[in-house]
């Protein structure tokens, strides 16, 4: 499945501009290559970066290329799902979860 037009590559290098600086609600898929579980909810994220279009930015980061942010926020496990409101850092989900367990996050912070 192709990733989705909506989601935004987050980087060590752009993570204040397109995180921190964002106004709004943001959801960040920490992610690896080789990480058969963010594999499994990939498909999800790119689904829920099409479903909330204009509502929340729904960004990737490679924990392999971008260890700098991962360290800073504690990201140990792999997918780790970081939500930021108004660039704060206000919920995590930790591992290959539903769907709707993601859309039901999103709605709990819009």
């Amino acid at each position: 499945m192709a990733d989705s037009t909506n989601l935004v590559t987050v980087t060590d290098d752009n993570f204040k501009e397109q995180i921190e600086d964002y106004d709004g609600l943001s959801m960040v898929d920490f992610w690896a290559a080789w990480c058969g579980p963010c594999r499994i909810i990939a498909p999800f994220v790119s689904e829920l970066a099409d479903d909330f279009a204009g509502r929340v930015r729904v960004g990737k980061l490679d924990v392999d290329a971008n260890m700098s942010t991962s360290m800073r926020f504690g990201v140990r496990s792999i997918p780790t799902v970081l939500f930021f409101k108004e660039g704060e850092h206000v919920d995590t989900v930790i591992g290959a979860v539903p769907k709707a367990q993601l859309a039901q996050k999103i709605e709990e912070h819009l």
